[in-house]
């Protein structure tokens, strides 16, 4: 199948959001920095490349999940190596859990909060409802734990799905039992909570970082096994909802922005026909200073911000190609963000 051109199709100056854009294509080998035209304006030669779930740290280092050679023999999300470069490229810290994968944050502490994988013991296994049987993992499911490390690597605080009601929240039936209950998100609050999206769970829940309980949580099939959910400025939800195993007939993405107190919907993105946006997995969204928001559509390595009417007034394809050892040569993006030009990341930058 021939992919969509790269570049920019569309780009409305009157309406879109000047900025920067950063993204690294899944499983490549380099991250970039692009300007409103789809020209490069720094890019960062990558270790091993792998997720490459990536922002800019305060003083505009690269900060990146990439792949290790060990951890267990899962491939969805795998990472093992949290990096950073500087803005010319040199390595300057690196944490590796063979285990990590999917997401990474750096906190304003200068800890980093990730998630990793938790082999399940029997026992535990044994609480896991739902799924297709037989799918484990070579006999094992995998739990997450969401790990907090200093920048020495010294593990401060962790929690894990194994202290969840397991049994009150089968999996997905139309899921493999190799993951309970498949993290993708850990989106750390301003009080220290820590918002997590379950994929095969169509859960998210906060945890309150001191007692370790589920403060909040919703769950609905229509979340179609979202990704990267966090909370905007107006204390509403923000979340990526893929569509897949949902309940409409057609396969369609969606974003949607919610009230965490009463699940409203306040705001949402779908497209017309709505079968003409569709992502099964990754991607994300960003909600910018305007009021704008910037989505990736991961599988279709589509770039798009839309005014808050549903226009779309910018829209990037990502050119570059890489191999994925299930899917072959794909151009996926697993998340992207933009910067203001004035962002204290890209001071003195250009």
């Amino acid at each position: 199948m021939k992919f969509q051109d790269g570049g920019i199709n569309t780009y409305d100056k009157t309406r879109a959001t000047e900025g920067f854009t950063l993204f690294a294509p899944l499983r490549h080998d380099k991250g970039y920095l692009i300007n409103m035209d789809g020209e490069v304006v720094n890019q960062w030669q990558l270790n091993t490349g792998g997720v490459n779930r990536c922002r800019l740290t305060d003083s505009g280092n690269l900060f990146i999940t990439e792949m290790s050679e060990d951890g267990p023999p899962l491939y969805a999300g795998k990472g093992g190596r949290i990096r950073e470069y500087d803005w010319d490229g040199a390595l300057v810290w690196e944490h590796h859990d063979g285990n990590q994968h999917h997401d990474a944050r750096r906190l304003p502490s200068g800890n980093t909060l990730y998630i990793a994988w938790d082999p399940f013991d029997g026992a535990t296994a044994k609480r896991v409802r739902g799924g297709l049987p037989g799918t484990e993992k070579e006999g094992v499911i995998y739990g997450d734990s969401i790990r907090e490390v200093t920048s020495d690597g010294k593990l401060v605080w962790e929690w894990g799905t194994r202290e969840m009601e397991i049994e009150n929240y089968p999996i997905c039936p139309l899921c493999p039992r190799a993951e309970f209950a498949h993290a993708n998100t850990c989106s750390p609050l301003p009080n220290g909570d820590v918002l997590i999206s379950f994929r095969v769970l169509n859960l998210l829940i906060i945890v309150d970082k001191e007692t370790r309980k589920i403060k909040w949580e919703r769950q609905d099939i229509a979340f179609g096994h979202q990704h990267d959910s966090h909370i905007l400025d107006n204390g509403n939800i923000l979340v990526f909802c893929n569509g897949f195993h949902g309940r409409d007939v057609d396969m369609a993405s969606s974003v949607r922005e919610f009230n965490p107190a009463n699940g409203e919907v306040i705001w949402e993105f779908k497209a017309k026909p709505m079968t003409s946006f569709f992502s099964a997995n990754i991607s994300g969204a960003q909600r910018l200073w305007s009021g704008n928001t910037l989505i990736c559509e991961g599988n279709r390595g589509c770039l798009f911000e839309v005014a808050p009417d549903g226009e779309i007034v910018w829209e990037y394809v990502n050119p570059y190609l890489s191999p994925h050892p299930a899917f072959g040569t794909t151009n996926w993006i697993f998340r992207a963000y933009r910067y203001a030009p004035d962002a204290p990341q890209l001071q003195g930058r250009f």
